[in-house]
């Protein structure tokens, strides 16, 4: 039977692995390497399972401390080499997947929160957003029980920027009141 899709044998995988990991800016799982992998129909989890450990003992992606796969820098030569072999519309997905999947990681990298118990019972949540050149905003909230604490850290990490813009310009519309009056 003949399979349908770009992705015909171990060596398109091999080269989209190697494509997906040479454009992502961070140290890829299993699970995630799968994941934007995964651009056509005939990729599936045990052909990832089967080629990334085939490409590391080729020398061509590396396991950090983290369990996590970097492609290394012959991956790299090798990946510029073959990676117009990628089917057009696989390598635009693949490459789309992992733009999305860098700003993620990156916008992630810059919001943190910390749940610390209190002695009434009740909880600290700290959450923080930084930039490049530093921290922007903290922000600490009492939360009277573990799960509203839980449900804070999560809806920040989610809106944070959003949190910071409401605090900015209610700030600095308060103070043009301000000077106006």
């Amino acid at each position: 039977m003949q399979r349908l899709g770009f992705i015909h044998d171990m060596m398109d995988i091999k080269v989209l692995i190697l494509f997906v990991t040479s454009r992502s800016g961070y140290p890829l799982t299993m699970q995630e390497l799968y994941e934007l992998c995964y651009q056509d129909d005939c990729v599936s989890y045990f052909d990832i399972c089967t080629a990334v450990p085939e490409l590391v003992a080729s020398g061509h992606l590396q396991l950090d401390a983290q369990d996590r796969f970097v492609v290394t820098d012959k991956g790299r030569e090798t990946c510029s080499l073959t990676e117009d072999s990628i089917a057009f519309t696989v390598k635009q997905r693949a490459e789309n997947a992992v733009a999305r999947y860098n700003r993620q990681i990156r916008r992630s990298s810059f919001i943190k929160t910390q749940i610390i118990p209190r002695d009434g019972g009740d909880y600290s949540v700290i959450m923080s957003l930084d930039d490049e050149k530093g921290n922007l905003m903290t922000l600490e909230l009492m939360a009277p029980d573990q799960r509203q604490a839980v449900r804070l850290s999560r809806l920040f990490e989610l809106k944070a920027e959003d949190v910071y813009n409401v605090t900015m310009t209610e700030l600095l519309d308060a103070e043009d009141e301000l000077e106006d009056s």
